[in-house]
């Protein structure tokens, strides 16, 4: 499939097109804008990470959000997974959580006197991890094969996942009570980190004087087909990416690898990961076409959890916010 299928190009100069949504796949893009729309009115004033959230899914990525208890993360990756049609499963992970737990386990059945695999949650289109940095980190490493591979291995049988598949995890703050940091293999798995924040006023009053949002996610019926969503995910990867474009991600990268302010440099997986999500973020701004200010935006939530400042007096500034500052740091080619 052509992304031109999708998309029709309406020139706006010499060398560059934007699209606009053909008639052939209205049914398609209008289902993308029903999911976007409807999550804006559960999830209010949060309309820039639900835009985040959904171009993850369709980049076929794995989503981390990270944030204080109580500002909607579980919500937001039920609203997302009702939308979109996906079968949804949560598993609340603890200190006491085991991988059998996630994965499955083998039960010895008496009558064939054989073992039966029982399948885990894992087995599902959309797995909600939620505080997925309280249980130990064996039992997050169960995530690693699933997030990578979409496939699981259990008493030495490979079995295939639900296609599509994808994980958001939540986690809190590293510096509440029982929290187990995820390793950097665990972290490079996410294609995305976000974070939801505090309402503001007239976000937050319009929660408080509003329906219960419990009430409102389990009268959602879905936007859009899991058919949608596929041909979505295929037309990301036909979004048109040109030389220059290239040449800018790779210099983003070599800084980030020269840069004697980073511990490590950012890999050929977030460089990939980087391309994708822009893939998906220019689709979702009706192009198809990437821009270097789609690489920018969604810079900080691609590489902010890969990248790892080395902090000096002389340099305080790369301690706070270090994907800001690669942005600050690289020119436009």
């Amino acid at each position: 499939m052509n992304a031109n299928m999708l998309f029709e190009k309406k020139p706006i100069g010499d060398n560059v097109s934007i699209a606009t949504p053909s008639e052939a796949n209205g049914d398609t893009r209008q289902g993308l804008n029903r999911v976007l729309e409807q999550a804006g009115q559960i999830i209010l004033g949060k309309d820039a990470e639900i835009r985040m959230a959904i171009a993850c899914i369709l980049a076929r990525g794995h989503l981390l959000i990270e944030d204080v208890p109580g500002v909607g993360k579980t919500t937001l990756s039920h609203v997302i997974a009702s939308l979109l049609g996906l079968k949804y499963q949560r598993i609340q992970f603890t200190s006491d959580l085991l991988p059998a737990d996630i994965v499955g386990v083998s039960i010895f059945d008496r009558e064939s006197s054989t073992f039966r695999f029982h399948a885990g949650p894992i087995f599902s289109q959309v797995i909600l991890a939620d505080e997925i940095n309280r249980a130990s980190p064996k039992a997050q490493s169960a995530l690693l094969e699933a997030m990578e591979e979409h496939q699981v291995t259990a008493d030495g049988k490979t079995m295939s996942l639900p296609e599509p598949f994808f994980v958001i995890a939540t986690q809190n703050p590293s510096h509440q009570i029982g929290t187990f940091p995820l390793p950097e293999s665990q972290l490079d798995r996410f294609l995305m980190r976000i974070s939801l924040g505090y309402p503001d006023q007239s976000a937050e009053r319009a929660l408080l004087k509003g329906e219960d949002r419990r009430e409102m996610v389990a009268k959602i019926t879905p936007a859009m087909t899991v058919g949608q969503l596929e041909r979505l995910q295929r037309e990301v990867a036909a979004v048109h990416v040109s030389d220059a474009l290239i040449d800018y991600i790779q210099a983003l990268l070599n800084h980030t690898r020269d840069s004697a302010h980073f511990e490590m440099g950012l890999s050929p997986r977030a460089g990939l990961a980087l391309l994708r999500a822009a893939q998906a973020w220019a689709l979702l701004s009706n192009r198809n076409l990437v821009l270097p200010e789609d690489v920018q935006t969604i810079a900080p939530a691609v590489v902010g959890h890969r990248l790892r400042a080395i902090f000096s007096p002389g340099n305080p500034s790369k301690s706070v916010d270090p994907a800001k500052d690669l942005i600050q740091s690289v020119p436009i080619p």
